[in-house]
């Protein structure tokens, strides 16, 4: 206190303001999980207010060390003067530590391509090739008695393909007959294999649910069996169809596999008449044979 009538002195330091009292109605709002928070005890009249050497300032109106609803900080703390002692040690600590997170992030970021904004395509070590009936297995098919029908007027083998930045698709179609047959009997035998490299989107997510389906497509003459099988790729599905009407022998099996992002299917169809001279395969041994078939394919395709 300074007496009237004297010069002040310079270097009297001015008491700072007294905090304002919280209102005694009501209490504070709630958190955003229902959480109440306590409220901070007041220091007593009459009595400087500082606050605790580790606190950090922040901005007007928001309590210190506040975090709004998101769990984000509420302000920024402005870089103390040198010679802050413990309050300039928390700042560059709080920097540290966001420095390191940040560089964490980054590079999670780099190893998933996150900052192009996909992720990078798993081809399991598979290539595109232009015509998929050279590495297509028939050695397997001629073992159990089937040769390729030659045809007349037409290519046997056929194979397409087709080369996109999104996807790369190959197909081979193969018209079997089996080696017992006599020219007077009818019987259709065909094993058509695509094979799919998906270069922009995961197609693991929805593969199993692609063959389960199936399993709802009964009629009253077909019903789908979906079996898993081991063995082959990341995971791999087989349906078998079963008919109910008819009294002609055959089997109609379709064997999924996917290896990370590539994804394989052999379908067999076969149909022989009951006058023919030879013996249809069972579903059974028709899976047998696209499971090994499968094998050996995807050990060519991807070599």
């Amino acid at each position: 206190m300074s007496i009237p009538g004297e010069t002040p002195n310079p270097y009297a330091r001015p008491q700072p303001p007294q905090p304002p009292q919280p209102p005694q109605q009501g209490g504070p709002p709630p958190g955003p999980y229902g959480h109440v928070p306590q409220q901070s005890p007041q220091p007593p009249q009459g009595q400087p207010h500082h606050p605790p050497p580790y606190a950090q300032p922040t901005m007007p109106g928001v309590p210190m060390g506040g975090y709004g609803p998101a769990g984000m900080a509420t302000g920024v703390p402005p870089v103390g003067p040198a010679g802050g002692g413990a309050r300039g040690k928390g700042w560059l600590w709080g920097l540290g530590g966001a420095v390191v997170a940040s560089a964490v992030w980054a590079g999670a970021l780099f190893a998933t391509g996150g900052f192009d904004g996909e992720a990078k395509a798993d081809l399991a070590g598979y290539r595109y090739t232009t015509d998929l009936c050279g590495p297509t297995d028939s050695q397997t098919f001629e073992d159990a008695g089937y040769k390729e029908k030659s045809e007349t007027g037409s290519t046997n083998p056929q194979h397409s393909s087709s080369q996109d930045p999104a996807l790369d698709s190959m197909t081979c179609n193969i018209d079997y007959e089996p080696s017992a047959s006599s020219s007077g009997d009818y019987s259709s035998v065909w094993l058509y294999t695509t094979a799919s490299l998906h270069k922009k989107s995961d197609p693991g997510p929805e593969f199993e649910a692609q063959y389960r389906a199936y399993e709802d497509q009964k009629t009253s003459t077909y019903s789908y069996k979906v079996s898993a099988v081991s063995g082959l790729g990341d995971e791999a599905y087989v349906v078998t169809q079963t008919n109910k009407s008819s009294s002609d022998t055959g089997a109609y099996v379709i064997l999924g596999v996917r290896e990370g992002w590539m994804t394989y299917q052999s379908t067999w169809s076969e149909f022989v008449s009951s006058s023919s001279s030879a013996d249809a395969k069972s579903s059974k041994e028709a899976t047998e044979m696209l499971k090994d078939s499968a094998k050996a394919t995807l050990a060519k395709l991807k070599g």
